[in-house]
């Protein structure tokens, strides 16, 4: 089966010097959930832009490798081509419209149509965060941190996605909300089939709804599998999950990973 979205060894330059990503290769499954892992500069955020096409608007450029999806390359697709195909971007911090309402972020969302022969479902994300039908005529600027991620999601969810790429979904939110937010994304995921990559720092969240996992640093993949093996690696738990002795003495999993190859070496 072709993957719905395959990353091959892709290079991103900013400023036409700066390397943000060296060699990132990963996919993601039809009607799959991927996590993507990693601290702050690893490279997350820049490998969605590349998958959307936004990376030109801020002056970065794919220098190496190739973005297919459902098998066609995409490298050099328009966004606004990207999204009429069915990929959508929930982007970090919501960025939803705050002087519009509730509907009218949803309506604005349905431009994503164009071209194709759905009809704006909006009952159907009403279905999934009821309490956005609750606000459908308040300003999207006095909904709360939950609620505006919820209309982020939805928003997307009425571009009928084919695959959504969600971008810190958990970013400045409380436990509770963190959990009905990633309840509603699995359930999508499974009575939609929208495949997603979702880029996280709250491991334990993203490891709850993946089914497979990657963790970068500095711009590449230092480990991936299966997200029930990665949350029983002792150094997965160390590193990203809280778990076991903390030390000063490495700075990164990539170098425990070195520092363990280079002991079985010389043992």
């Amino acid at each position: 089966m072709t993957a719905a979205l395959s990353v091959e060894n892709l290079e991103v330059v900013y400023h036409h010097t700066i390397q943000v990503l060296r060699g990132l290769s990963l996919e993601v499954p039809e009607r799959g959930i991927v996590a993507l892992l990693g601290a702050n500069g690893a490279g997350k955020t820049t490998t969605l832009k590349a998958v959307s096409g936004l990376l030109p608007l801020e002056n970065g450029a794919i220098g190496g490798g190739g973005i297919r999806f459902r098998g066609e390359r995409i490298d050099h697709v328009a966004p606004h081509r990207l999204a009429r195909r069915g990929i959508v971007h929930v982007r970090e911090g919501r960025r939803v419209f705050e002087d519009l309402t509730v509907q009218e972020n949803l309506v604005a969302a349905a431009n994503a149509l164009a071209g194709r022969a759905a009809q704006p479902d909006f009952a159907l994300v009403y279905g999934y965060f009821p309490r956005l039908a609750e606000r459908r005529r308040q300003l999207a600027g006095y909904l709360s941190g939950g609620e505006q991620q919820m209309l982020a999601i939805g928003r997307a969810l009425v571009a009928e996605p084919a695959l959504m790429l969600l971008d810190e979904p958990s970013l400045g939110l409380a436990p509770l909300v963190v959990e009905e937010i990633f309840g509603i994304i699995a359930r999508i995921n499974a009575e939609r089939g929208v495949a997603m990559l979702l880029v996280e720092q709250n491991a334990m969240a993203a490891f709850g709804i993946a089914a497979y996992g990657y963790i970068m640093e500095s711009g590449r993949v230092v480990i991936d599998g299966p997200t029930a093996r990665l949350v029983n690696d002792p150094d997965v738990q160390r590193f990203y999950l809280g778990y076991g002795e903390q030390t000063t003495e490495v700075a990164s999993f990539r170098d425990v990973k070195h520092y363990k190859r280079r002991k079985r070496w010389l043992s």
